[in-house]
């Protein structure tokens, strides 16, 4: 099998590397080789877990799609993601559907290998539903809020001076000219344009 090792550190943790993790990995792959693992790349990241524009993290999904590996190795699921319940699993769903395993070193119970895999991704997906109505209620109660409030919501109304664009419009300007005098958008001008009877 042959194994890919993710590790990352922040860009707060100032000073550390991510050697730390990577010499403990390398050492637990070679402690399988027994089993058949072989370590075949390593993916290294200094930048938040927040996000998955991360350029390792990126390389290391496209090296997945081409099945260039069969396992990821990571430390610990705060070190392969902290994007949230809802997108790190997906991530872990997409290693899935490239056929590549995934295993946490530090979290027994946090891998894609063994009898209770199934059992992993249902409660992960049963705490991602959680966060995504956590969420979603939130969101209406900050409506509710700001409407209580007497705050507008949505955008601010544009308002345009049709008789201008219009006669702008009969002088021979474009769309595009009228959009950029008025300082409107062109589906702004398109509009006033299209309401002329």
């Amino acid at each position: 099998m042959r194994i890919a090792l993710y590790a990352r550190v922040s860009t707060k943790d100032k000073g550390q590397t991510c050697e730390y993790q990577l010499r403990e990995l390398r050492e637990f792959v070679e402690h399988k080789a027994s089993d058949g693992w072989t370590l075949a790349h390593e993916y290294v990241d200094k930048a938040s877990g927040k996000t998955s524009d991360r350029p390792a993290f990126r390389r290391m999904f496209a090296d997945a799609s081409r099945k260039q590996f069969d396992l990821v190795l990571f430390w610990s699921l705060d070190r392969f993601s902290r994007e949230g319940v809802c997108e790190t699993l997906e991530h872990l769903r997409r290693l899935t559907s490239f056929g590549v395993e995934w295993f946490s070193y530090r979290e027994e119970y946090l891998r894609s290998i063994g009898i209770f895999r199934d059992a992993v991704l249902a409660i992960l997906a049963v705490i991602a539903q959680q966060e995504r109505i956590r969420i979603q209620e939130r969101v209406v109660a900050g409506l509710d809020r700001a409407r209580a409030d007497g705050k507008t919501l949505g955008r601010p109304r544009v308002v345009i001076n049709r008789a201008k664009v219009w006669a702008l419009k009969d002088a021979g300007h474009s769309i595009r000219d009228i959009a950029a005098k008025m300082k409107l958008s062109h589906g702004t001008v398109q509009r006033a344009l299209e309401s002329r009877t």
